[in-house]
């Protein structure tokens, strides 16, 4: 996915934010604003390094979000950076999967999340064409994930209270840290 405009390297919202609890709106047009963000998106992912990043998480509340699992399963330089907007799940499988998630927004914490294997989603790409794909594996997880985080919700709303009060307060002395550096 190559444009030829500049992309920047966007900060990533550290948890607690509230902006990561918001539900996002869809987005209405995908106009250069939008094509611009998503490169940014990718930029940005590719810098933490991460698999997924979405939107709220650099704190636009919209219904996109950007994932790239190959480099985690296949050789470098094997990229498929992919753009998901207005993205929604229309089918999951009934089996599950365990995975160890991890967050850009809760940085260094992980913990295992039961998801389906399989999903099916639909969205818009960047060009505006309408997609529907079918992902397991990790790929899977990285979809849902993300678009949890379009609904507002983290990886660790799956966990206990206890867990969950352990890494908000990891990630409140984080964020003291990073502001007094």
């Amino acid at each position: 996915m190559a444009y030829i405009r500049p992309m920047t390297k966007r900060s990533i919202l550290i948890h607690p934010d509230p902006r990561l609890k918001k539900v996002c709106t869809p987005v209405a047009e995908i106009d250069d604003a939008v094509k611009r963000l998503a490169d940014d998106m990718l930029e940005t992912m590719y810098d933490a390094p991460g698999i997924g990043l979405a939107a709220p998480q650099i704190g636009q509340t919209i219904r996109m979000f950007v994932m790239d699992c190959a480099a985690r399963e296949e050789e470098p330089g094997s990229e498929r950076p992919m753009v998901l907007i207005n993205p929604e799940i229309t089918w999951s499988s009934e089996e599950t999967a365990p995975y160890e998630e991890g967050c850009l927004s809760i940085p260094d914490q992980y913990a295992e999340v039961i998801r389906p294997a399989a999903v099916r989603v639909r969205y818009h790409d960047v060009a505006g064409a309408e997609n529907e794909e079918e992902f397991d594996g990790i790929w899977a997880t990285c979809a849902q994930h993300e678009i949890d985080h379009l609904n507002g919700k983290l990886f660790i709303d799956y966990l206990s209270a206890v867990k969950r009060a352990m890494i908000t307060n990891k990630m409140k002395k984080l964020k003291k840290e990073r502001a007094r550096a």
